[in-house]
């Protein structure tokens, strides 16, 4: 009587009516998917600013950097934190390339395994020292994306704004 997947459903409907709605179950699905990914991977819109530019951005110095960590009163001490942060990664893979290297030498004295062991020990050093920065400095309440996008912006604002002044600057000395 209960009918089979629904036997009953598509004896009332009819097969043309059920792979409708088939199709569109599927094609909700999709959408669902595409958006799920659309937002997952917003961080890529961070790469548009450097990757893909007709004329790439000038090289910025340590200074341009406190120029505008004293200039932006939310992202300039976000920023500082990241790239306090980056510490960390370092000396974490600096230890766990060290620490693993070693044990691959002692044990296997294989050079291939040495070098083996310890690019894996630095890859695991540098997630464990940024997972420790992270907590250290608490940047799981911040974006860090963000505010290195926000200097991005800043810096194409002010090096482009440099090159009208000059190109400004050079006119009126023609004149």
């Amino acid at each position: 009587e209960g009918g089979f997947w629904g036997s009953e459903i598509m004896a009332e409907e009819g097969p043309t009516k059920m792979a409708e709605r088939l199709v569109e179950g599927v094609k909700q699905h999709f959408r669902e998917v595409r958006e799920h990914w659309r937002r997952n991977l917003a961080c890529l819109d961070f790469y548009k600013k450097t990757v893909g530019r007709d004329e790439p951005l000038p090289r910025w110095t340590d200074a341009d950097i406190d120029e505008f960590i004293a200039s932006d009163p939310v992202y300039g001490p976000q920023l500082r934190t990241t790239m306090k942060s980056k510490k960390f990664g370092a000396v974490g893979a600096l230890l766990g390339a060290t620490h693993l290297a070693g044990v691959a030498l002692k044990y296997s004295k294989s050079p291939h395994g040495v070098v083996l062991a310890g690019a894996f020990g630095a890859a695991c050093g540098v997630n464990f020292g940024m997972e420790v920065a992270n907590h250290w400095y608490q940047l799981y309440k911040i974006k860090p994306a963000d505010a290195h996008l926000r200097f991005l912006y800043w810096w194409e604002d002010k090096t482009l704004a440099n090159r009208a002044l000059g190109n400004h600057e050079g006119l009126v000395e023609l004149l």
